[in-house]
């Protein structure tokens, strides 16, 4: 059985058993030279960064769940293309399959995507400053939100505009 390396949203072992049921779950692992990224349509992929690294889970990939993941990963429309690389796991280097996004160009993640990677690395055990370092791709609160509300009443200091009185 191949094994496959999730860094996104396949982290989460409960959905990787209902659409690879015959999977199993083997370890961290990482992927050496490269960096996490949303690519442009929203969802996770990876990049060649000499200076950083992926964490992910390591998957004992079934052969008879490769088709439904490939279905899974878009990789018939071109989303996604599937490469091998070498991985460490603890048990030492490894080769994996792994899914890449079509483009390098970073984009915005879908809404509800980026909480549900980051509860699946933090359930799978993944260091917390690598989970940390997630979190920069959260969505924003918009500024006008964070923004301090109006005074409900007049300020005693109000200008000669702010003492018009509307009709009652």
């Amino acid at each position: 059985m191949p094994l496959y390396f999730a860094y996104g949203s396949n982290m989460d072992q409960d959905a990787m058993r209902q659409r690879c049921p015959a999977s199993k779950p083997v370890g961290l692992g990482r992927l050496m030279r490269h960096r996490f990224i949303i690519f442009e349509e929203g969802y996770a992929s990876v990049v060649r960064d000499p200076q950083r690294l992926v964490w992910g889970m390591v998957w004992d990939l079934a052969l008879a769940d490769v088709p439904a993941l490939d279905r899974y990963e878009s990789l018939s429309t071109g989303l996604y293309t599937k490469v091998v690389q070498p991985i460490v796991t603890d048990q030492g280097p490894r080769r994996a399959m792994v899914y890449v996004g079509r483009s390098a160009k970073p984009g915005t993640p879908r809404p509800g995507y980026m909480e549900g990677v980051i509860a699946a690395a933090r359930h799978a055990g993944l260091p917390e400053d690598y989970i940390r370092s997630l979190d920069v791709w959260l969505p924003r609160t918009q500024i006008a939100a964070a923004a301090p509300q109006q005074p409900k009443v007049r300020p005693l200091w109000a200008t000669p505009s702010d003492t018009a009185r509307k009709p009652r």
